[in-house]
């Protein structure tokens, strides 16, 4: 028979060891990949793939880390201050894992994260930042953008979606636009997520051979491809004319998920001078008993079918 006290520690370590339940969900989960698949893959790197982070070191760290996040949210708030975080790189470069990360334990209406889709008929009509503009933090926010204004620096100069002029122009305002937003408060961060020719195409072949992956995959994948050396290109060009003494790049290296997801959140941590805000303790109150009350009992079509 399970004692009262031991059913409560048992639900009570159930609880706790649900936070975690989506992480190792993500991280434990192996690509749903052939036989075939797996020893094509293998041939892709000449040598060894170089070995990824080890499992309790990365949770360990990153745990901590979002801890810490937590304390710069608190800050933000508290200190109305405002924060723009810009990420850009190769495609599967490891950005979407890095931002949900970031975001996952913090409070979706503080730390927003950003992604639009290509710009409309009448947004292509308008000046270039303007569609960018309703999305920058107000106080008390933090916002990710997961690729931005820079995709004229890149896919649309690349596969000229973009005129010649117009990415001239870019080129020129960009260095201003950031210099305004860094003067009206905003702290703006710009990180380049970096991954290897081999390290995308086995990314590549994973998404197009993984049913749960190949949402990820598109057109653009396929020209990215293509591409690589004029997109290599582009972004020499872009670190040249967009590297601003007030809004620089970091480059994070990406071929280790693991690691590029720690050293970028410790990285931004590092440069922004956040401090613990100190809380009030709260004490839960007893909840309000009413001897008259009577539950009613509601209708089993009310609720979802219990199949598991």
């Amino acid at each position: 028979m399970v004692s009262k006290e031991e059913n409560f520690n048992n639900w009570l370590d159930a609880e706790l060891n649900e936070t975690l339940d989506e992480m190792f969900e993500s991280e434990l989960n192996q690509p749903l990949l052939s036989a075939e698949m797996r020893e094509h893959i293998k041939k892709i790197y000449k040598g060894d793939k170089p070995k990824s982070l080890d499992k309790k070191i990365y949770f360990k760290n990153l745990l901590k880390l979002q801890a810490e996040l937590i304390k710069l949210q608190d800050w933000i708030v508290h200190t109305n201050a405002k924060v723009l975080i810009i990420c850009e790189g190769r495609d599967s470069a490891g950005k979407g894992g890095v931002i949900k990360r970031i975001t996952q334990r913090l409070d979706p209406r503080v730390a927003r994260v950003v992604a639009l889709p290509k710009p409309s008929e009448r947004e292509q009509s308008q000046w270039y930042f303007q569609r960018f503009v309703p999305h920058l933090p107000a106080g008390g926010e933090m916002v990710l953008f997961d690729r931005s204004w820079y995709n004229r620096a890149g896919v649309e100069k690349v596969m000229k979606f973009a005129t010649r002029d117009q990415v001239e122009q870019f080129y020129r305002d960009v260095p201003e636009f950031e210099k305004m937003l860094v003067r009206s408060g905003i702290v703006l961060l710009k990180y380049w997520f970096s991954i290897t020719d081999e390290e995308q195409q086995l990314r590549f072949l994973i998404r197009l051979s993984d049913p749960l992956k190949q949402w990820k995959f598109s057109d653009m994948d396929l020209q990215s491809r293509i591409n690589w050396e004029k997109y290599t290109k582009a972004k020499e060009v872009m670190f040249k004319r967009t590297n601003i003494e007030e809004a620089p790049w970091y480059i994070v290296e990406g071929n280790d998920k693991k690691r590029e997801r720690l050293n970028c959140i410790e990285h931004i941590l590092s440069k922004i001078p956040y401090k613990e805000v100190p809380h009030q303790k709260v004490k839960l109150p007893d909840r309000v008993f009413n001897p008259d009350y009577e539950r009613q009992t509601l209708p089993n079509k009310l609720y979802v079918p219990k199949i598991y």
